[in-house]
């Protein structure tokens, strides 16, 4: 299964969760190729986007795969710990911080979104395609976070 390809020999309980109604499975899984493993915006910066959206929405589940996720990247614990406090990493160019920033608050506070906040990414030369990567993920890890949590998947990292 290319799921187990891409984790090694462990399928995570979330996609075994998923596994129980197939068609679900394979979108979620393409989804996650297309948001995750593909795009201009560096995994890391997808995974602090992840793993930010899964701490503000108190997914215990999520928050431990991109943890690991993290981990497997060569990220320290410290630099992991900064990250769920709010502070990025000194790799981030600003234009990563600014989206990053941008995900957080389209997930806890869409409706206070203004031209000023598209502005300040468009003055950064940010692309519209990154933005949406950036929404994609939070958008996506809503889904995963509210999935673990309805259905209490029990973490496996």
């Amino acid at each position: 299964m290319e799921i187990e390809k891409t984790f090694g020999s462990h399928t995570h309980n979330v996609f075994k969760v998923y596994a129980e109604h197939p068609p679900l499975l394979a979108t979620n899984w393409e989804k996650y190729k297309a948001i995750m493993l593909q795009g201009k915006l560096r995994r890391k910066v997808r995974e602090t986007i992840a793993i930010l959206i899964s701490q503000d929405n108190g997914c215990k589940y999520c928050v431990a795969a991109h943890r690991t996720a993290l981990h497997s990247m060569k990220i320290s614990d410290s630099e992991i710990s900064a990250v769920s406090d709010g502070m990025l990493p000194d790799d981030f160019t600003d234009k990563e911080a600014v989206l990053v920033k941008f995900a957080r608050k389209a997930n806890s506070n869409w409706h206070d979104i203004e031209n000023v906040d598209l502005q300040t990414l468009s003055d950064l030369g940010v692309e519209k395609s990154e933005m949406l990567k950036a929404l994609g993920t939070m958008e996506f890890f809503i889904v995963f976070n509210r999935c673990a949590d309805v259905l209490g998947i029990e973490i496996d990292f």
